[in-house]
């Protein structure tokens, strides 16, 4: 569960009526998924409308989109064209955090996302929502590491140049005015 504060029934009204906008406005996202589906589990609790608004509020855009083969789950992946600007300048995650001596960072992806209850999207899941139209054109999202690739001090991101999608590796401690991270969020 995330460890932010509830909302208010402003905020909890206001972001049920973005994420309708957003969810009517790109139905190729989500072929076959029912908007009253999709607000029926979010009003269940659960912690995911809190989740949400953090993904929201730092530049996100999150909607419900199609990954992979159904699982019965709802998906909420970060659909913004760029990176979300309230999530760059971060390092990989808390252990590179508190690695890095000086010049640090405001904080780390994965440090941001346990906290908000979500997950970095996976080399997979980035590559999935680039099907759906070029995301990160300008910019780099770092991605879940594999555990081996980290074990050594490096984690991947990825962007999307020439048309094609790229995967890279870097220090888990560097980061970039450009690079910061999605998230995506099961209910």
């Amino acid at each position: 569960m995330p460890k932010t504060k509830e909302l208010s029934a402003k905020q909890r009204e206001s972001l049920l009526a973005t994420l309708q906008e957003r969810f009517e406005a790109n139905m190729k996202r989500h072929p076959g998924i029912d908007s009253t589906a999709v607000r029926s589990r979010l009003e269940s609790g659960g912690g995911a409308l809190a989740s949400l608004h953090q993904m929201e509020e730092t530049g996100g855009e999150p909607d419900v989109v199609v990954l992979g083969k159904p699982s019965g789950d709802i998906v909420f992946v970060d659909c913004a064209a760029q990176t979300p600007t309230g999530r760059r300048s971060v390092c990989y995650d808390p252990a590179a955090l508190e690695a890095r001596k000086e010049h640090k960072p405001k904080d780390s992806a994965v440090g941001m996302a346990e906290r908000w209850g979500v997950e970095l999207v996976t080399e997979e899941q980035y590559r999935a929502l680039q099907a759906l139209g070029p995301i990160d054109t300008k910019t780099s999202s770092w991605v879940k590491t594999p555990a081996a690739i980290r074990k050594l001090g490096g984690a991947l991101f990825c962007d999307r140049r020439y048309d094609t999608v790229f995967v890279y590796h870097n220090g888990a401690e560097s980061y970039y005015a450009g690079r910061g991270f999605r998230c995506v969020l099961r209910i």
